[in-house]
């Protein structure tokens, strides 16, 4: 049965800070042990003089003894990929390498398959040395310390590993952590985060953490560094554009706390026979007053990648994220993406995953939509997955039963993590929505002439900031029999799992069950946008607190309810059917009733049951990302 999970109106009252306060917390995670391959240590730098200050050389090497040092009866690792963040090359029998230098790199080691690099005390993977003689300029969070003259040496420990070997893989990547406040840090580890703590099945893999990861204030590095530290692998990060030095005057310097404090701002791994790449796709204007910024991979970074798949069978399966998506089922975003999708043309089996939008979406390679191609993008050549988010809808909103703000999101979604599944052949991934089981596919309502009408009318009070007299709440399980008669009354189904080749089926209180229609199929057409495209479940939510609805979404289907259903309530068994064959199914109940006046008492009725006050205000979270760039891309215009 389909139900919500709010927190009872004695507490929706109250601000959300207050009510953490007020709540018991959530019982203490009981964290998975961590893989035995899983070792703590360091990249070694050898301070001495360069034999060439314009080279850097090195080893990566065999750590037999967990040390980070590299010790004389310690073997080198052959054929490994080291880059300067341009060009790549690969270690020789004796795992030696030499790269060109330049005053402001990072340099990184790729971890091949079979192997595992160190990581630090809090889980963080280590395979990257900064070099920036001068270190940064001033900068408010520290950016990186002068490193002086070319080292000697620096050299990359790893160890070997039985797990990063193995063809089968569970990879988990979370979006969008974006805490602002130590408050929102609090959600996401009670949320999320707590969820991967408690899982085991990542071990080798470990975590990626896909970009905003905090929200401007780089103070919280450390406090997200903590809330992940106890997940079941190593960690790596992506920078976003919530996680950049704004009073750096350029580009150049615009990641280099990130750097300091997490690594590269793009880099790649290997785990089993995939091969994993890590872009950035912001380039930052340099103003601090705007932190204006254009989403686009700079050539440095495309010249680098061309370098780095030189190393790649073409067949690899192949994961290349960055915190900007290439594309969303709603626009092109990356600028130069034609560029991009030219040099993995050769890669069949790459898939881009991506964060930014808050939104959740599997967009599958052979869509076509005409708002790419309008951007030069006649046909999707590479299925691209937007990997939802940890925050949802910023944290925003009421509090549902766990104390955590719901957070759906513009397109029907909630906070959770992406998990991209290889069995050596083939790629699957799954949704985990935060605190629920993988089986939470489902989010069901009725979307109806009289619920639109409310759902205008809401949305134009949160436009007016909330001036005037605030419609009064609605259920969207509710529909007259005036509105059932006129048509265009539909049971939605938001279908996380859901791609354009899934299927979803309705059967109204046990009769044979008809085909749903996908919203957004991608089959050349412009952007199904409006109410009618809109699901109610978690948009009514949201038009009561946040206002954060996008009225589309990739992941929507709708079946028209019978004109015919007699008075009373009725059920609707919703089957979804996603493209890996996996069946999901939940049930809802609504309600058919005489006239409008009879609507408005049963849906009072139906808002009490589901815990929504109609005395007090529920509680919302006035989170700065609801003011961000990306949210405003994802709203009505």
């Amino acid at each position: 049965m389909h139900q919500r999970r709010f927190l009872s109106s004695a507490v929706t009252g109250v601000s959300a800070v207050a009510a953490l306060t007020l709540m018991a917390p959530l019982a203490p995670a009981q964290a998975a042990d961590p893989p035995a391959e899983l070792y703590e240590g360091h990249v070694e730098v050898d301070r001495g003089e360069a034999d060439d200050a314009e080279v850097l050389e090195g080893q990566v090497f065999d750590d037999v003894n967990q040390n980070s040092k590299l010790d004389e009866d310690e073997r080198g690792v052959p054929g490994v990929a080291v880059s300067n963040g341009i060009d790549v090359v690969q270690t020789d029998g004796e795992g030696t390498y030499e790269l060109p230098v330049r005053d402001n790199m990072t340099v990184s080691v790729t971890q091949p398959p079979g192997w595992q690099v160190p990581v630090d005390s809090d889980n963080f993977a280590q395979f990257s040395y900064n070099h920036m003689p001068e270190g940064s300029p001033d900068l408010k969070y520290g950016g990186i310390e002068p490193t002086g003259d070319t080292p000697r040496a620096v050299n990359f420990p790893m160890i070997e590993s039985q797990g990063t070997a193995q063809a089968e893989q569970d990879c988990a990547i979370a979006s969008d952590t974006q805490a602002y406040d130590k408050t929102e840090m609090g959600y996401a580890r009670d949320g999320a985060v707590r969820d991967l703590v408690e899982r085991d099945d990542y071990g080798a893999c470990g975590v990626l953490l896909l970009g905003d990861n905090v929200g401007d204030d780089l103070s919280l590095n450390d406090d997200l560094r903590d809330i992940y530290s106890d997940v079941n692998g190593p960690v790596r990060a992506a920078p976003g554009n919530h996680d950049m030095d704004f009073d750096s005057e350029d580009d150049a310097h615009s990641l280099d706390t990130f750097r300091d404090q997490f690594g590269p701002s793009h880099f790649s791994y290997d785990v089993g026979e995939t091969h994993f790449v890590v872009l950035d796709g912001i380039d930052y204007s340099g103003d601090e007053s705007t932190h204006k910024y254009t989403e686009r991979f700079s050539e440095d970074q495309l010249e680098w990648l061309e370098n780095d798949l030189a190393n790649v069978p073409e067949n690899a399966h192949v994961v290349i994220a960055s915190h900007v998506p290439v594309v969303t089922h709603r626009s092109a975003v990356i600028q130069n993406a034609t560029d991009f999708y030219d040099i993995i043309a050769d890669y069949p089996n790459a898939v881009t995953v991506g964060g930014h939008t808050h939104t959740q979406e599997n967009l599958v390679a052979g869509e076509q939509r005409a708002e790419w191609a309008a951007e030069g993008i006649d046909e999707l050549s590479h299925t691209q997955i937007v990997a939802g988010a940890v925050s949802g809808d910023w944290y925003s909103g009421g509090l549902n039963a766990d104390g955590l703000p719901y957070a759906f999101t513009s397109d029907a979604s909630e906070p959770g993590i992406l998990t991209l599944e290889f069995d050596g052949a083939d790629r699957s991934e799954r949704y985990t929505v935060r605190n629920e089981s993988d089986d939470h596919q489902l989010l069901l309502g009725v979307n109806s002439p009289e619920w639109r009408d409310w759902a205008q009318e809401a949305q134009d009070w949160q436009d007016a900031d909330k001036e005037g007299e605030e419609p009064e709440a609605i259920s969207e399980r509710v529909v007259t029999r005036d509105d059932l008669a006129e048509g265009d009354t539909w049971l939605t189904s938001s279908f996380l799992a859901g791609t354009s080749d899934a299927s979803v089926e309705v059967s109204f209180d046990s009769t044979s069950p008809v085909v749903a229609e996908h919203t957004q199929p991608g089959e050349g057409e412009e952007l199904r946008k409006g109410w009618e495209y809109t699901d109610p479940y978690t948009a009514s939510q949201n038009l009561r607190t946040s206002g954060g609805v996008g009225q589309t979404s990739s992941h929507l289907w709708r079946a028209e309810i019978p004109s015919d259903l007699d008075l009373g309530t009725h059920t609707a068994e919703v089957t979804g059917t996603d493209r890996y064959d996996r069946e999901f199914t939940e049930t809802i109940l609504f309600t058919v009733v005489e006239d409008e006046q009879k609507a408005a008492t049963t849906s009072k009725a139906l808002l009490e049951d589901d815990g929504f006050s109609l005395e007090e205000e529920a509680a919302v979270d006035e989170s700065a990302g609801l003011d961000s760039a990306e949210a405003e891309a994802v709203l009505p215009d």
